[in-house]
């Protein structure tokens, strides 16, 4: 009797990992850096940043100053760096860099971690989600500014004309002797009040500005969105949100600054 033998044709799945591969899970990234070099990238873009438009920042603060004293006529943008270059040379325009560079890159570091976390959270899966952004910028702000907000007052005394202050280290001391720690955060209140609603306009006229811009330039959605697209976008922005809260950033410099002009002012 012949024997005959079947051969089993139903494919065999024992091989599981030649079907499934396994799979790992790597730390969350963002833009391919992971979290910790994106903060610190973060970081030094704000530091460079700040430290570049340092110049315009120092003739900011004067005119602020000067432009809301009864006794001295307000001063243009012109007659301000003429005055410095004058009297003070190019030098002059950078009183103060240092403290900036203190500050600005904590605050930074403290922002984009607050940011990133508060994105995670309130974006729910949905990275598209502005008011998550949008929200999630104010929380960075407010944290941000706690960070920044002593640095920035000794960075403003030291850029005032006729300053007491030799330098970040006697500004700080003379400070805490003659004023007390509370004095690094007398306008801190009102940065928050100014900085929390520049980050929510600056947020949805970005947003808004960039969807424009691709509607206008349908090439900019297929390269998924150019680098003109985002510095156009982000510049107004920034433009438009400096000018909605100019007023409060009037009364921010004068509170951080009053004891310093009075100083000023007793000398003339």
């Amino acid at each position: 009797m012949a024997i005959t033998t079947t051969t089993d044709t139903t494919p065999k799945f024992h091989q599981t990992q030649e079907f499934y591969p396994e799979l790992s899970v790597s730390p969350p990234s963002h833009d391919g850096l992971e979290f910790w070099q994106f903060m610190i990238a973060g970081s030094i873009a704000g530091s460079v940043e700040h430290m570049a438009m340092f110049p315009i920042d120092t003739l900011k603060t004067r005119m602020q100053v000067i432009g809301s004293s009864c006794q001295t006529p307000a001063i243009t943008l012109r007659q301000s760096l003429g005055s410095i270059l004058k009297l003070e040379g190019p030098a002059g325009l950078y009183r103060g860099i240092a403290a900036m560079g203190l500050g600005a890159g904590p605050a930074h570091a403290v922002y984009f971690s607050v940011y990133e976390s508060c994105k995670k959270v309130l974006c729910a899966g949905n990275p598209n989600n502005s008011a998550a952004h949008a929200v999630s910028g104010v929380f960075a702000t407010v944290a941000s500014d706690a960070v920044f907000t002593p640095m920035d007052m000794v960075k403003q005394r030291l850029q005032l004309k006729s300053s007491p202050y030799k330098g970040v280290g006697e500004c700080v001391k003379r400070v805490i002797v003659e004023e007390g720690v509370g004095a690094f955060y007398a306008s801190y209140r009102t940065t928050v009040v100014m900085n929390a609603p520049f980050t929510a306009v600056h947020f949805a006229t970005y947003e808004a500005a960039k969807r424009g811009l691709m509607e206008v330039s349908p090439e900019s959605a297929r390269n998924d969105e150019t680098l003109v697209v985002h510095a156009t976008a982000g510049a107004a922005a920034g433009a438009f949100a400096a000018a909605v809260t100019t007023p409060l950033d009037v009364v921010k410099t004068q509170l951080q600054c009053q004891v310093t002009y009075l100083f000023n002012l007793e000398k003339m």
